[in-house]
């Protein structure tokens, strides 16, 4: 399953971010619609070569896929990390110093946590929830491994390709549809009824 998702992430980098960033990303919408447009029309419709489907036909192959629970995705992500409760029922991490339970004083305890938001780590003894950690000094709100690495930009080509299989997507699905537009859409049709 990890070479999967290696071989995944590296098609996606390779065949579509470096087509975005060359042709220039000027909103998260508009990066979403051309990712959508070039799933739909580049990734999942070209025959493997092992399978002999498409990544789409193999998917629903399996029947319907069924929705995960929001709170379990979320605890999926979350980072970890170990640490020994102090005397004064305190734990740091990253340079945050974080209020526990007093009954842990002494333990050894798990952090769980969101390493965007390091306001909220839940603490876990021996497998088992133990309550919340409380910021006692919060300095850093975010995890220092969070930020990116610079890249390199890609050298321009002067082919806009995502422009290109958006537009097709669109000849073929009969226009873009979005949800934020629906607002836009709406507002129009009020004023144009009065």
């Amino acid at each position: 399953m990890k070479t999967v998702c290696v071989r995944l992430v590296r098609v996606i980098r390779e065949r579509f971010l470096l087509e975005a960033e060359a042709a220039g990303i000027t909103d998260f919408d508009h990066f979403n619609d051309w990712f959508q447009a070039w799933t739909e029309q580049v990734l999942n419709c070209r025959v493997h070569t092992e399978t002999k489907q498409t990544p789409i036909e193999r998917f629903l192959a399996g029947g319907t896929p069924k929705a995960v629970d929001p709170a379990l995705l979320s605890e999926a992500f979350r980072w970890s990390a170990l640490r020994v409760v102090t005397r004064t029922a305190t734990v740091s991490l990253e340079g945050n110093r974080y209020q526990v339970d007093p009954a842990l004083v002494g333990r050894r305890v798990e952090l769980r946590y969101d390493p965007e938001d390091m306001a909220t780590l839940t603490v876990h003894d021996q497998d088992r929830p133990a309550g919340v950690a409380t910021p006692f000094v919060l300095g850093h709100h975010t995890h220092r491994a969070v930020p990116q690495a610079a890249r390199t930009p890609a050298e321009p080509t002067g082919v806009d390709y995502l422009g290109l299989v958006l537009t097709r997507h669109e000849e073929q699905t009969g226009g873009s549809i979005a949800y934020r537009d629906l607002a836009n859409l709406d507002q129009n049709q009020q004023e144009d009824n009065e």
